[in-house]
């Protein structure tokens, strides 16, 4: 792997998981020493950053984490929403019925993976990947599964806000259920639909738990 893509994916990383939280400026010299690499691959690393809007450049502080504002997620969702919903009636159109099936039978009973020996959640979150990957392999579309994982970085960076409290996850499974359970009976119009009302109950749940400026 070349430094530039080997920094890249390190402050990426980092960012994401808020261990570089946003305002965090990314000093050449410190992150160089840090990463192991010379500037100039690191700066191919940040301009990377920087056009994925994980980080920007700021008069007299060089360049730093991006913030995250209210504005922000309101907006984050608005895209969201159109493009998911696209991509869940797609799904329903043209992808494996009984791969859907069975994960709308694994979300069914979800609150199996929801215990505290996981705090992280690190199980639940892989089966909503699970949904995810399943949804990008059977949209037949090139440009909105690119769109799609551009804004998914984002949208895991703001899932780090919300507290996943075990209760909202039950019911996010449950939404799941009935996105991937649509998306096996073929329904494109009820998969959009039930896409749009799990963002619109995650969206609230975020900002009733981590009210931002």
């Amino acid at each position: 792997m070349k430094a530039s893509d080997r920094a890249y994916a390190s402050l990426r990383e980092d960012i994401v998981e808020w261990r570089l939280p946003p305002g965090t400026v990314l000093g050449e010299v410190e992150q160089s020493e840090r990463l192991g690499v010379s500037r100039t691959p690191l700066r191919e690393a940040l301009a990377r950053l920087t056009a994925e809007g994980l980080a920007s450049a700021q008069r007299g502080r060089g360049v730093v984490v991006s913030d995250i504002s209210l504005a922000h997620i309101d907006e984050l969702f608005e895209l969201r929403e159109a493009l998911e919903a696209k991509a869940a009636a797609l799904a329903a159109l043209r992808g494996d019925r009984a791969r859907f099936a069975g994960l709308r039978d694994r979300f069914a009973a979800a609150s199996t993976l929801l215990h505290d020996d996981d705090p992280q959640r690190h199980q639940y979150y892989a089966l909503a990947a699970e949904l995810d990957a399943a949804i990008d392999d059977s949209i037949a579309n090139a440009y909105l599964t690119q769109s799609l994982e551009g804004l998914r970085v984002h949208l895991t960076r703001v899932r780090r806000l919300a507290k996943d409290d075990a209760a909202r996850l039950r019911q996010a499974a449950s939404e799941h259920a009935a996105i991937a359970g649509a998306i096996a009976d073929g329904n494109a119009h009820l998969a959009a639909a039930a896409t749009a009302v799990h963002l619109s109950n995650s969206l609230q749940h975020i900002k009733n738990t981590h009210p931002l400026p």
